[in-house]
Formats: C-alpha cells, structure tokens, sequence
C-alpha cells in the first residue's frame, strides 16, 4: 500500500483565520496564505474556536490568560479554566487524524508563543493592569500541544517567515502521508517502501534520526507490527521537526546527483554540481537544483531518485522553496 504522492492532508485552524466571524468583537482574522493561496484546495480544513466552544458567543467579553494559566474575564469575574479543560477533553480525542494545525497568534486560548499573562495575584506580581510578562502560550493551544505532541502546530503570524512556512507545510504533507499508510492494512514492505521514498528527506533534517530509522525498518517483518508503527512515526514526526540547515540540505541534493551523475554528460553534470553549490552559497533558491535534479532524474529513468519526497516533499502549485 503506497500513499498517493497528493494525499489531501486534514489541517485543523483557529476558526477565526478561516474568515469565521467567531473572534469578541465579531469579526475574524481571516489569514490569505490558508485561505486565498493555492493551500486552500489542497487540504481539508477543520475550524475550531475555545471560546465558542465553551458557549460565549459572538460578540462577548474579552478574556485573558494569568500568570497561573487560568484564562478568565478581562474583569476576572468569571473563571473560564475548569469549562475549556472540560472542553478540551472533548474535542481533542477527535483531532488523532489531523495533519497540523494552525492558531491564531497573541489569543489567551490558542496563541502558541508571547501571550501576554496577566497578575494571578501572586506575590510580587505588578497590580497595575499591565501584563507580568509576555512569554505565555493559550489555554487551549497548550492542551493541544500537550495532547498531540508530535502534531505539526504553527501560528499564522511566524507563516509570513517563507522558513518556517516552508517547514510547517513540509511537515504536514510527510504528516499526512504517514497517516494514511499507517491507517490503512499496511504490509511490512509498505513501510520499507515508505522509507526509501522518504529517507533523504528525513537526512536533510536530521541525520541521528535518519539512522535510527534504518535500524527501525530493518526488522520490518520481524517486530510486533504495532510497536513498530508507533516507533516509527514518532521518529519519522520528530525527525521531521527539526528545522533543515542548508548544509544538510546540500548534503541530501548531494546524495541524490552521486548515484546518477555518471549517466550525464559531463556538461549536465556539472551544471547540477553547480546549481548546487549556488545554493550552498546563497545565490540560488532551493528549487532551482531541485527542479534540474528532478528532470534529469526522471530523463534517465532512475525512478528511485525521481521518486524521493526530498525533491518533491508538497505539491509544485505551492509557491515555495523560492527564497533565498
């Protein structure tokens, strides 16, 4: 069972981003890369607000995040802590088969970084209704990320970075991929299969895990089936989250001319080995030798090259790969 090259991956998103007009003032945040990009008819969207969640409605009282964690009332008159927990056992069960997700920045319930915590009260704690810090993260998202620990989670403000924008949609789509092996009656051979296609991929990421996979699915057909589909895809997802440096990078695209090289002339060797190295230097976008590699690899046939998710890990519509 191989997975479809354009699995359609189940990205779970802060209603509001969507152009939900869930957010208290009524409005939404709606974000264009999720939702007026070519990503859009690429994924299924499930859209959740906490706070609708817990019933407030739209519009309604503005909350915030305590120093303590509890997320209350701007007023603190009513304490919204124990209801969203509640809330969060209830829906995030349900999110075992999502791909990622995204949350909207700066909220007190799904803002993953630099949420503005406010005084619990605790001794030495300013009392004058300016936040204590600004190193918080949201009721909501911090359940998330407790729950599903190796979920690709992002917050819409760090996707203007074309970096982290790139790595994210990377990580879902592999995410995806994986899913959709693994829930289906996989044979061991699938997931030898899997690998190969995606090994280079996971060496531009992180090399220690790159070979701790190997040893993973080399007792394919041995280990208890299960365990080894467990240890897997925490390897593969926790490979995959660390962010690739260009010298990794280099190195992988390096492991993909080595094999073929000598099927080129000379001329079109060197013009790999150069778009490469103009990439390693910073005056070329990843996607140019991506896009010569791949060519040549499918020209000459060498379709365990061709197929290797390194080059293609999203779909070629998704303007990215492009920056310098």
């Amino acid at each position: 069972m191989t997975p479809s090259p354009q699995t359609r991956p189940r990205l779970g998103a802060s209603a509001c981003l969507l152009g939900e007009p869930v957010r208290y003032n009524g409005g939404h945040s709606r974000c264009r890369f999720l939702t007026l990009g070519p990503l859009a008819g690429m994924v299924e969207w499930v859209a959740v607000c906490p706070e609708m969640e817990l019933g407030l409605g739209a519009p309604r009282r503005p909350v915030r995040l305590l120093s303590d964690g509890r997320l209350v009332d701007r007023d603190g008159d009513t304490d919204h802590s124990a209801a969203l927990a509640e809330t969060a056992r209830r829906v995030l069960p349900s999110f075992e088969d999502l791909d990622g997700f995204v949350l909207k920045s700066r909220s007190p319930s799904c803002g993953l970084f630099g949420v503005p915590r406010y005084s619990a009260g605790l001794p030495g704690e300013r009392t004058d209704g300016q936040p204590v810090d600004r190193r918080g993260r949201g009721a909501f998202a911090e359940a998330l990320t407790a729950a599903h620990p190796h979920l690709p989670v992002e917050e819409e403000g760090r996707l203007n970075d074309p970096v982290l924008r790139e790595h994210f949609v990377e990580r879902v789509f592999a995410h995806a991929r994986l899913r959709e092996l693994l829930s289906g009656p996989w044979r061991p051979r699938d997931l030898v299969d899997f690998h190969s296609r995606h090994k280079l991929q996971v060496l531009a990421h992180d090399p220690r895990l790159y070979r701790e996979l190997g040893r993973v699915v080399a007792r394919a057909g041995t280990a208890d089936r299960r365990a080894l589909a467990e240890e897997y895809r925490r390897l593969f997802t926790e490979a995959l989250a660390v962010r690739p440096t260009r010298g990794r990078q280099v190195n992988a695209l390096q492991h993909v001319l080595g094999p073929f090289g000598h099927r080129l002339s000379p001329e079109r060797r060197h013009g790999l080995a150069g778009a490469i190295e103009d990439f390693q230097a910073g005056r070329a976008p990843m996607s140019v030798p991506v896009a010569l590699l791949l060519h040549d690899a499918r020209a000459e046939n060498v379709h365990y090259l061709a197929d290797q998710t390194l080059l293609e890990p999203f779909p070629a519509a998704l303007p990215l790969r492009h920056h310098l």
